[in-house]
């Protein structure tokens, strides 16, 4: 397979906006982002949930277009015009046709630089996060991995939700608004990238055009790494049909050396339908419709949880099968046919994942944010090959440790009890 050339340029502005562009001369769409810097990890205790309700609030209207005039605009030209917000990072972000890029790119401009954060709107949508929250804990699956997390990272915003919590939500004022947006939407808190057909200098152009004269506001403290814990939280939740299991140790954070191994070794414990997990708890003993394994790695901290819903009765099976699995990958070197499915199966989605301008657009942001340079997809996809079994042991001896698995289980309990002797791996 011929090495992929990619036309990736990027350019640091004198006030620290850093622009990234990609031209994909072959397609007819062109997707933008604007990311900032600053997620839920940020914010101080009392505020937990403003990153979040701040990206609610600049698509109520800015100084130039009412919240209406903002969804017409990009409907009129067929756009997608979307939002998150995670825990480093807060994102806006449009997909067009190649000639409506102005366009879209005025609407994000005019969002993350004009709101108007009104206080009668402040108090509406403090309603609509309250009802989001809600919603959310009425899922059980996102209950779980909220109180999983909390436990884990304790006392640190990373252990916090990215919603918030009714009690911080219902303070939030348009001061604590105005006065934390000045700060995060500094251009030297900002990643512009652009993919799709479109140029380097059409991008740059508009970027200077918005942004070029702004002042930036100096580096912003993230309160550094979490102190991870291994708690065992049994939550009693009798409404539910189905007990949700959710078990977790450290991982590396998102640009450590050990990245693809733990990549290689996720996904061969839960990652497909082909991986220990699946095969053994659902397909053998159909002890579960939903079980898999993932990695959440952030800058300086990441964790590996498997997830199961069973039933009651089945609550210590799931469990002693999954450190069953710890415990053979500890024990037993992975044979080369387990390797090489679980490398292809990885490089595969990896490959397939880069096919939107959409997905690019995120894959230069993440890149940038998260390591300061490019990596082409021939030194990744290299990167995963390289992974060895012996590797794979390693990390399973360093990381499946007993007094490191964390375990949360939120359902209906019936007197199940766990006792840490029962995670002896």
């Amino acid at each position: 397979m011929a090495p992929e050339i990619r036309d990736i340029q990027k350019k640091v502005l004198p006030n620290g906006l850093v622009a990234i562009t990609e031209t994909m001369s072959h397609v007819r769409s062109v997707s933008v982002g604007l990311w900032v810097r600053n997620g839920s990890r940020r914010e101080i205790p009392e505020e937990n949930g403003l990153a979040h309700f701040i990206e609610h609030m600049v698509f109520k209207g800015t100084e130039r277009r009412s919240a209406e005039a903002i969804a017409r605009e990009m409907d009129s030209v067929g756009g997608m015009l979307d939002a998150f917000t995670s825990k480093e990072q807060i994102c806006f972000n449009a997909k067009v046709l190649d000639e409506h890029l102005p366009i879209a790119f005025d609407v994000i401009a005019d969002l993350v630089l004009r709101p108007k954060f009104d206080s009668e709107d402040v108090k509406k949508e403090r309603k609509v996060v309250l009802e989001e929250i809600k919603m959310d804990l009425d899922n059980p699956e996102y209950l779980l991995h909220e109180i999983f997390t909390r436990g884990f990272w304790p006392g640190h915003s990373l252990g916090r939700p990215i919603l918030g919590t009714p009690e911080t939500v219902k303070k939030f004022n348009r001061d604590a608004l105005c006065s934390r947006f000045r700060n995060w939407f500094a251009p030297d808190h900002l990643v512009i990238t652009a993919a799709g057909n479109v140029t380097h200098d059409r991008v740059l152009e508009l970027v200077r055009r918005e942004f070029g004269a702004l002042g930036p506001a100096g580096t912003a403290d993230d309160g550094g790494a979490p102190n991870t814990q291994a708690p065992i939280l049994l939550e009693k939740k009798r409404d539910l049909e189905q007990a949700h299991i959710c078990i977790g140790v450290p991982s590396v954070p998102l640009n450590h050396q050990d990245r693809f191994s733990f990549a290689v070794l996720n996904n061969l414990l839960g990652g497909g339908m082909s991986s220990r997990l699946f095969q053994n708890i659902r397909e053998k003993r159909g002890l579960a419709y939903a079980v898999f394994s993932e990695l959440t790695p952030y800058s300086d901290a990441g964790m590996m949880t498997v997830y199961a819903g069973t039933a009651t009765d089945a609550i210590g099976q799931v469990i002693d099968l999954t450190i069953q699995e710890f415990r053979s990958l500890k024990e037993t070197l992975v044979s080369e046919e387990e390797l090489r499915r679980s490398k292809n199966h990885l490089k595969g989605s990896l490959m397939l994942s880069l096919e939107s301008t959409s997905s690019r657009m995120s894959n230069l942001a993440r890149q940038e944010l998260y390591f300061g340079r490019f990596f082409s997809l021939d030194e990744i996809l290299q990167a995963i090959e390289a992974v060895t079994a012996e590797q794979l042991q390693s990390l399973a001896q360093r990381y499946f440790r007993t007094d490191q698995i964390a375990v949360t289980v939120l359902g209906p309990l019936d007197g199940f009890a766990l006792d840490r002797s029962r995670l002896a791996c």
